[in-house]
């Protein structure tokens, strides 16, 4: 499906309201201008509000997108878009994409 290419300033939220950041942003490409992301870039999580473990597996930490766009690539890596489906640790629950740039579009 085609959705919004996601950029370093986009808002993505760890399942339990943890904000996620790019740890490798493209600054190659640039969109709104901002870098966008690789799909190969990691995602450090802040704020994640899981309890640790006896109670729940932990706080979300990181995050590694497993989707990317199809069509769109930068340096031969898929760039990531709105849509694209990653999986935190420890808790293996998703980032969820909800507020990123609205003039490029990807597949």
């Amino acid at each position: 499906m085609p959705g919004f290419l996601l950029h370093l300033g986009a808002t993505v939220l760890c399942s339990h309201a943890g904000q996620a950041t790019p740890v490798a942003p493209n600054p190659r490409v640039l969109v709104s201008g901002q870098p966008t992301v690789p799909m190969t870039s990691l995602y450090a999580v802040a704020g994640c509000t899981l309890p640790p473990p006896t109670a729940a597996n932990g706080p979300c930490v990181t995050a590694q997108y497993i989707t990317g766009a199809t069509r769109i690539t930068s340096n031969g890596l898929p760039l990531l878009l709105i849509d694209s489906q990653a999986i935190c640790t420890p808790s293996g629950t998703p980032l969820l994409a909800t507020v990123t740039q609205t003039r490029v579009t990807g597949v």
